[in-house]
């Protein structure tokens, strides 16, 4: 009887660990898309101000860029938090102590890493068969735009993420990825800080410029490399604006959607 008991203990706890998290708080743009993407939105109850896939839902706002709602999140009595570097460890710690599960995602260094984060974020919502779709499809537009530049003479690029001062995308970065796949050379792949000058760019001649959107700073941006004459990315016009909604938010889907957009900016003189 005690072997029949012990028995149907084990199959219950599977049962309740295998179950989809259904009372969600996400506090991270990238990892509401993630649910978005992953078609769980049901599941999610709050999310932070800048979170735009659940701008017409009115899911509540629990939490700001970086300051979370400890209050707000416990009074929606999730059963997963999802936080990221970002978040603050005490107020993590705030979490775990009132018995919420706390899943902390770090922001990941790879595209690699971004699929790997994605499968995770599918098993928790119940979604791992679609994260897997979507990861080969988007691997598949991946695939097309590496094969279609694999052959192209050496480029470079920088790609700036942040103004005053310069700030570039960095080597051991998923948007360090955007470049490698494209067979272009990062201008600051060998910085191990992301701070850097216009002596800099200008000493490096890079062949295309991007600019992540930064609102009307990023237009300033471009208006100002544009002058620089002995850039080869001035003179030929490759000096690009970005939507950071998009490169800098680390999914599956928006990766892909970057380097095509990146692709197609790029071939637009033919380079």
């Amino acid at each position: 009887m005690k072997k029949i008991f012990l028995f149907l203990f084990i199959v219950i706890v599977f049962t309740v660990q295998g179950q989809p998290y259904t009372r969600i708080v996400s506090l991270a743009p990238s990892f509401t898309q993630s649910i978005y993407y992953l078609e769980a939105q049901d599941n999610l109850i709050g999310c932070t101000s800048y979170c735009m896939a659940a701008k017409e839902d009115n899911k509540e706002i629990v939490s700001s860029a970086v300051k979370a709602n400890v209050e707000k999140i416990i009074s929606l009595k999730p059963d997963l938090v999802l936080a990221s570097g970002l978040t603050n460890p005490k107020d993590i710690e705030l979490l775990k102590k009132m018995g919420i599960k706390v899943e902390i995602i770090p922001t990941p260094q790879s595209f690699r890493e971004i699929c790997n984060q994605f499968i995770q974020m599918g098993k928790l919502v119940g979604k791992t068969e679609k994260a897997n779709t979507l990861i080969k499809e988007s691997e598949r537009s991946i695939q097309q735009i590496t094969e279609k530049n694999k052959n192209k003479t050496t480029r470079k690029m920088f790609f700036q993420i942040g103004a005053n001062p310069l700030f570039a995308v960095t080597s051991n970065t998923f948007m360090d990825d955007y470049m490698t796949f494209l067979g272009i050379e990062n201008i600051s792949k060998k910085l191990t800080q992301g701070a850097v000058t216009r002596e800099f760019v200008i000493a490096n001649n890079p062949d295309y410029i991007f600019i992540a959107t930064m609102g009307i700073v990023g237009e300033e941006e471009l208006k100002a490399w544009s002058r620089y004459s002995s850039l080869k990315a001035a003179r030929n016009k490759q000096i690009y604006i970005i939507e950071s909604d998009i490169a800098c938010q680390p999914t599956p889907i928006t990766f892909a959607q970057t380097i095509v957009l990146m692709d197609q900016l790029m071939s637009r003189t033919g380079n």
